[in-house]
């Protein structure tokens, strides 16, 4: 039986991809956010599978502290733990901006991944399953994200920071590992200015399933796995099956990066363009 798995900013617009997949392959799920409202239109919008909703959150130590200490009055073995957090980056050059925002930036990407990883790494040790832990990465972390400057510092440390817990957890049995991403994420909001490259929160939640059923301790894991885009079908073929297996393969994503860095120099010139529209 498979044990749950734990879904942080479940109901942000990657989070609710994550839960769907999760629950589209039938695995229990507990769902957790700070929206009490958003929980309950998530778990109305799946009243008839195995969820269990929380309201809380990782934003700092006591939050996190108490979100564990939820979790264990739940008295279930959780098989992974899945942090979502996907926040809107804010633009503008770092040389433009005084140094305590990117310290503040840093901080508000950062310590939340710290707070959550000292409460909840030890709990999915306890539960004795050589569980899985899953960070999924914001874009900008390998090369920088034109125009979101302190966006991609403050990814390139979380990145890092997972490097780290990711050597400190195997005293404990824990596999962590980030699922990193080169481009957006596309949702019902961004649809139609979004590039068509950008991955979906479903397919992004395939690839998270992937790793925690990568269950065999004898096998190496990568701390830092790169997401890959399910592979095009064309008009006259037939959709197949994803397959978890090749889903956490590697690739060049170098030529993607330079597409996706002309789209972002050019998206505030075609907002400025949709919005003088709009208002004639």
């Amino acid at each position: 039986m498979k044990g749950p798995i734990v879904i942080i900013d479940a109901a942000d617009k990657l989070g609710r991809g994550i839960v769907e997949a999760a629950l589209g392959e039938q695995w229990p799920t507990i769902a957790v956010c700070a929206d009490t409202a958003a929980m309950n239109e998530l778990r109305e919008r799946h009243s008839s599978a195995e969820l269990v909703t929380l309201a809380g959150s990782t934003r700092d130590e006591t939050s996190s502290a108490a979100l564990a200490a939820a979790l264990r009055e739940l008295d279930r073995p959780i098989a992974g733990i899945v942090i979502a957090a996907a926040g809107e980056p804010l633009r503008g050059r770092v040389l433009d901006s005084p140094a305590r925002e990117l310290l503040n930036r840093i901080d508000a990407d950062l310590l939340p991944q710290i707070a959550a990883a000292r409460h909840l790494l030890p709990l999915l040790a306890a539960s004795g399953r050589n569980g899985s832990y899953v960070v999924v990465g914001s874009p900008g972390s390998e090369h920088p994200w034109a125009g979101y400057g302190a966006r991609s510092v403050a990814a390139a440390a979380v990145t890092m920071l997972t490097r780290v817990l990711h050597d400190e957890a195997r005293a404990f049995g824990v596999r962590v590992q980030q699922l990193t991403l080169s481009r957006p994420v596309r949702t019902d909001e961004n649809r139609a200015c979004a590039c068509d490259g950008w991955p979906s929160a479903a397919a992004i939640g395939e690839q998270v399933l992937a790793l925690i059923e990568q269950t065999d301790t004898r096998k190496s894991s990568d701390a830092v796995v790169r997401f890959t885009s399910p592979p095009r079908v064309k008009a006259d073929e037939p959709a197949q099956p994803s397959s978890h297996a090749g889903a956490i393969s590697r690739v060049d994503t170098s030529s993607q990066h330079v597409l996706d860095q002309t789209w972002h120099a050019l998206e505030p010139i075609f907002n400025s363009i949709r919005e003088n529209g709009e208002r004639k």
